[in-house]
């Protein structure tokens, strides 16, 4: 079992994109995880069922039972989070901004305050519109631990490949380099960066890059939008062979692309130049995978 895990070092470079049309073309063979759960949207393309779905409880968050609370105000006078309100003299917790440290149940003289586990969002295992199983979630506003979340998303990703027999996982993970991205880099068989020719995105791909060459992970590098910027692409390029990355391909700025995602469809599905295109970057990716 293979995990190719897609990334970029900045969103808009068209890294979902990339991943459901490599799902689109390896379909029959993989199970499909959307790891970019703080702003997940691979669900707009594939058109997951959602047949299992469960809540996601993650960290703590304070509640204050009011039959017992005595109005003291020492939860308001220790929380740096402003998370405790006040109106017509009863004290509640806002749980957008509570970050459950439990401070204020600890100095709460009438113990009114109970940490519970946080209600942080929604899991889900799927069947998409091509047939795929697919494992994704998602992430209530301003809810924590997203690293968590894309762990458990991997998990499920795992075992649904392991009971179906499935030998790839395709993994669209965020951009950037945070805990989320980390988080679907552990594990990873293969990585593959998704960047476009400018200065922001490369100065992106090299923090990613660096990223990488701490967990000793092997990449590939695919440039999207090609003609916005040709020498910015040779840059890249040179780049790309300085760090011993691999060039899986590149890809044109297109209208095909925008056309697809009006048609909520990935690309390889609705035009079949970059079908082509992407079958022969998707089969560079699985030769490279072999050598690893």
């Amino acid at each position: 079992m293979f995990e190719i895990v897609i990334i970029s070092g900045k969103g808009g470079t068209g890294k979902t994109t990339v991943a459901a049309s490599i799902a689109v073309l390896e379909k029959d063979n993989s199970v499909i995880a959307d790891c970019d759960v703080d702003a997940a949207n691979m669900h707009l393309l594939l058109k997951p069922d959602r047949s299992k779905k469960e809540k996601y409880f993650s960290g703590k968050t304070a509640v204050i039972h009011a039959n017992n609370c005595t109005a003291c105000g020492k939860c308001a006078e220790v929380c740096e989070f402003d998370a405790v309100l006040v109106k017509d003299g009863i004290y509640s917790i806002d749980p957008f901004f509570c970050e459950g440290c439990g401070y204020c149940a600890r100095v709460c003289p009438d113990n009114a305050i109970e940490m519970l586990d946080a209600d942080s969002g929604y899991l889900f295992e799927s069947v998409t519109r091509i047939g795929s199983p697919m494992a994704h979630a998602r992430l209530h506003p301003a809810a924590d631990n997203s690293g968590k979340l894309v762990a458990e998303v991997k998990n499920r990703a795992k075992r649904m490949a392991a009971e179906s027999a499935k030998e790839y996982i395709i993994v669209d993970g965020a951009p950037g380099i945070g805990c989320p991205v980390i988080s679907s880099l552990a594990g990873a068989s293969y990585v593959i960066l998704v960047t476009e020719p400018s200065t922001a995105a490369l100065h992106d791909l090299k923090r990613l890059v660096a990223l990488l060459q701490k967990f000793k992970l092997k990449a590939g590098c695919l440039i999207n939008k090609a003609e916005l910027h040709p020498e910015m692409v040779q840059q890249i390029i040179q780049y790309l062979e300085k760090e011993k990355i691999d060039l899986l391909g590149i890809l044109p700025f297109d209208q095909a692309f925008p056309d697809a995602i009006a048609a909520a469809k990935a690309v390889v599905e609705t035009n079949e130049h970059m079908k082509k295109l992407m079958a022969s970057i998707w089969e560079n990716t699985k030769s490279k995978l072999k050598a690893v």
